[in-house]
């Protein structure tokens, strides 16, 4: 790609202010529109040393209102942000809808510059190129629009600049001796960028070039750029709406009919999940009385050792309403260090959350190596709740098992634990807890209307539970079926399902050291 750049390109002083006085009151009036329509945006910019990247930044903030963007410098990844799976840091800053994120470098450093100076082992570039290209098409699939720009200079262009940068002892500070060693071998850092772009360039997220050596050219043709994008954007927002609004109209039906209403197929499927747990399980009270005791003492002993070793744990419930999730995850809060381990109990999207990316909130809530982050309820919210009420469209749900794989499939690949328990009952059982629950006052906050009229939807929410426990219990995240009818039985298996996945993972530990 970057071999058939002309880095010659010029633009005069008069045909340059010619071009800013159109493109820059079209970004400030597209900014507001982004904003009226929704729509989040993320600049990011790469390229190479002294290629003019802040000087661009400046540019393309120029006719922006401060109020509605931020900027963000990726250096050196904080003692924090190593704590945590490396897309973390990004997902944490990614930005609301009508808002502007920019990027001076970005999650392209790991491939870059941390490649070049061997932080990036060959092992792992595959896997952080595999990231890179989800994450973008995670955001883009749910609306963000991406603008990614390439700043490109010569060899013979960059030395001069870092020369001229190192006369002066006012900005010498700003050329690295990792910027001089980029430049020396800059055929073989040439070299990386170009796979960077070869790999990363789609359809969703393309790479656009700016020849940097005349600096009114970069600007002009960058601007150019974002207008060009965001004009695209709006337009393709527009008619999106417009076809919502049709299909929403053609589409006046019972969703919770089409949801419950199983094929042969399907039935297949629920006989194969839900229909075959065995809930007549059980427990008696003094024996749980034993276990209980021995589980949590050892939970308790174990909750250091992952401290120690930095590991991080992520536990996510779901199940039935008065399925015992609660009950559950008190049993083992009561075992761990109350400075070791943080619940989110997840509710309906607030308004903050409602404006970004579905998965953000709880990329937000994932734990720094060493702590422990349960979850009572999740993101699998999307494939359940959201797709029965029809709080979201059916493509989004759809592609939602994929997304949680992913998410998932990195948090592991950081090496948290990551076990996700469905609390499962049945029908009846259900019932006499809720009604046990109206009659005791101590208990009848638990209980709602909502839970009530959930209920009656049950075949609509066991063919929805039965798709995802198919399509997202995986080796990295599996899921754990709970027969939970005796909770005695389900908050045990619970404890000790939790026990032997970290006692299995500080064992492979030990022997890596």
């Amino acid at each position: 790609m970057l071999e058939k750049v002309d880095l010659n390109r010029k633009m005069g002083k008069k045909e340059y202010k010619e071009w800013m006085d159109d493109l820059q009151p079209k970004l400030s009036y597209l900014q507001r529109a982004c904003k009226e329509q929704k729509i989040p945006v993320m600049i990011v910019f790469e390229g190479f040393g002294a290629a003019g990247k802040g000087t661009l930044i400046n540019k393309i903030i120029e006719p922006l209102d401060p109020r509605g963007f931020s900027v963000y410098a990726t250096a050196v990844e904080t003692k924090e942000e190593k704590m945590h799976p490396f897309l973390w840091r990004f997902w944490t800053k990614i930005p609301s809808q009508g808002r502007i994120a920019i990027f001076d470098r970005s999650w392209y450093r790991r491939v870059l510059v941390d490649r070049f100076d061997g932080v990036t082992t060959k092992e792992q570039l595959d896997y952080a190129f595999g990231e890179i290209c989800s994450f973008e098409k995670q955001l883009t699939d749910d609306g963000m629009v991406i603008i990614k720009l390439f700043a490109d200079v010569s060899k013979k262009e960059q030395k001069k600049r870092f020369d001229k940068l190192l006369e002066d002892k006012k900005t010498a500070w700003r050329v690295t001796k990792d910027d001089l060693a980029r430049n020396k071998h800059y055929e073989e850092y040439l070299a990386m960028n170009e796979e960077m772009l070869e790999k990363t360039d789609s359809e969703y997220a393309p790479w656009h070039i700016l020849e940097c050596t005349d600096r009114e050219y970069a600007a002009a043709k960058m601007t150019e750029i974002v207008v060009s994008v965001l004009e695209q954007a709006i337009a393709d927002k527009k008619r999106e709406q417009e076809k919502t609004k049709a299909q929403e109209i053609k589409q006046e039906k019972d969703t919770l009919q089409e949801a419950g209403a199983a094929s042969q197929k399907e039935q297949v499927l629920k006989s194969s999940v839900l229909a075959g747990v065995d809930l007549s399980k059980k427990m008696e009270k003094e024996e749980y009385k034993k276990e209980l005791a021995r589980l949590q003492a050892r939970l308790s002993e174990l909750h250091n050792e992952l401290y120690k070793y930095r590991i991080p744990v992520v536990l996510a419930f779901e199940g039935w309403d008065a399925g015992g999730k609660g009950g559950a995850i008190k049993r083992l809060t009561q075992a761990l260090d109350p400075r070791g381990y943080q619940v989110n109990p997840v509710a309906a999207p607030n308004d903050a959350e409602k404006t970004h990316h579905y998965l953000w909130r709880f990329w937000k809530q994932f734990p720094k190596d060493g702590h422990v982050a349960i979850f009572d309820r999740s993101w699998y919210g999307r494939v359940m709740v959201e797709r029965i009420e029809g709080f979201c469209q059916e493509e989004e749900w759809k592609r939602a098992y994929h997304e949680m794989n992913e998410m998932e499939e990195q948090l592991a690949h950081h090496g948290t634990i990551v076990l996700k328990f469905w609390m499962h009952i049945d029908k009846d059982e259900q019932e006499r807890r809720f009604k046990e629950r109206m009659e005791n006052p101590a208990k009848q906050w638990k209980i709602t209307d909502e839970d009530w009229r959930n209920r009656e939807k049950w075949d609509a929410y066991e063919k929805a539970v039965d798709e995802m426990l198919i399509r997202t219990s995986t080796t990295y995240a599996p899921w754990i079926l709970v027969e939970a009818d005796c909770k005695y039985y389900a908050r045990i298996k619970v404890l000790r399902t939790v026990v032997e996945a970290i006692e299995k993972r500080l064992k492979e530990e030990k022997e890596r050291k």
